[in-house]
């Protein structure tokens, strides 16, 4: 008889979930995504249904990994919101589920996995695109995934300069008091981009806010904002200067403004650098355009449930 599934809060999620174990198996994950082997996973295109009266969508992410075991669908909403509202721009949750029975084993707190395991797939695309020996990052928003991405960025390189803007002055202040190292908060978009070797993008702008007249040569962007076909972070002279990576081709083809109308063509995805396919050009501008794989939530997911089950062993 099936139990009742595990409930794991935002707290217990964040205390179980370390980007030292996330990182190699995000790496892991995105590999076997871009084989495109059936017998290893199924992952359709995130499915969405629109809510219209609250200006947002509902997205489903299911993936199966039979090899593995793992079954895990979030549900996941995204939303227009007003700068300034005190109103989430997303929300989520994820379920585990059995795959012989089909029962839930477990319903977690889909934020901190979604926030950490975007950062993660970020600073993934930097260790591979990035040029050596980059110095400054640059921050583009100031919200819950620009601290996400400031944290596993920091963790993982060593930048001598931090740079982060945002449309209210303010929240990017506010920002650089939250955060310990040292961080400059700037006037404008173009300010903190100017000779920047890295750029984040993780704003709720529906129109550019990067341009590629900004960028210096051989930068790389992780764009993470503008998941919907008529959002866009990034100008046309920027998508088409660049090369461009993506997370899923067909992802990209159905939900990224910025690929859809620049027209720019996608170079690789990531998972197909990983694997060895394709080259990391990173002598070249790149520019990673980030929508989130349900692969990627089942082996958060995984990992969290792991080690609960891991502290529940323990004497």
């Amino acid at each position: 008889m099936a139990v009742p599934p595990a409930l794991i809060w935002e707290k217990q999620v964040k205390s179980l979930l370390h980007y030292r174990d996330l990182v190699p198996a995000l790496e892991k994950a995105m590999g076997i995504f871009s084989r495109r082997d059936s017998a290893e996973l199924v992952q359709p295109v995130r499915c969405t249904v629109p809510l219209e009266k609250h200006n947002g969508f509902l997205g489903l992410m299911p993936a199966y990994m039979e090899k593995d075991g793992v079954l895990c669908t979030k549900l996941v909403s995204f939303y227009k919101r007003e700068e300034g509202s005190a109103l989430p721009g997303v929300a989520s949750t994820v379920v585990l589920l059995d795959p012989e029975y089909g029962n839930a084993k477990a319903i977690m707190d889909g934020n901190v996995i979604t926030t950490m395991r975007t950062a993660a797939v970020s600073a993934i695309s930097a260790k591979l695109l990035m040029p050596p020996e980059a110095k400054v990052l640059a921050i583009l928003g100031a919200g819950i995934q620009a601290l996400s991405h400031y944290d596993v960025f920091t963790e993982m390189f060593s930048f001598k300069e931090v740079r982060v803007w945002n449309h209210r002055r303010e929240k990017a202040e506010r920002f650089c008091q939250s955060v310990s190292g040292l961080v400059s908060a700037c006037d404008s978009a173009e300010e903190a981009v100017r000779g920047a070797d890295v750029i984040l993008t993780v704003t709720r702008c529906i129109e550019p806010v990067l341009f590629g007249q900004w960028v210096k040569p051989g930068a790389h962007v992780a764009a993470v904002g503008a998941c919907r076909p008529d959002w866009r972070e990034l100008d046309d002279t920027l998508m088409k200067e660049a090369v461009v990576y993506v997370d899923s081709r067909e992802g990209a083809m159905e939900e990224a403004g910025d690929i859809i109308l620049s027209g720019a063509e996608m170079f690789a995805e990531l998972g197909e650098i990983i694997n060895g396919t394709k080259p990391a050009l990173r002598e070249k501008t790149t520019v990673f355009k980030s929508l989130g794989l349900a692969v990627q939530d089942a082996v958060s997911a995984k990992l969290v449930m792991d080690k609960l089950k891991a502290q529940a062993n323990q004497p």
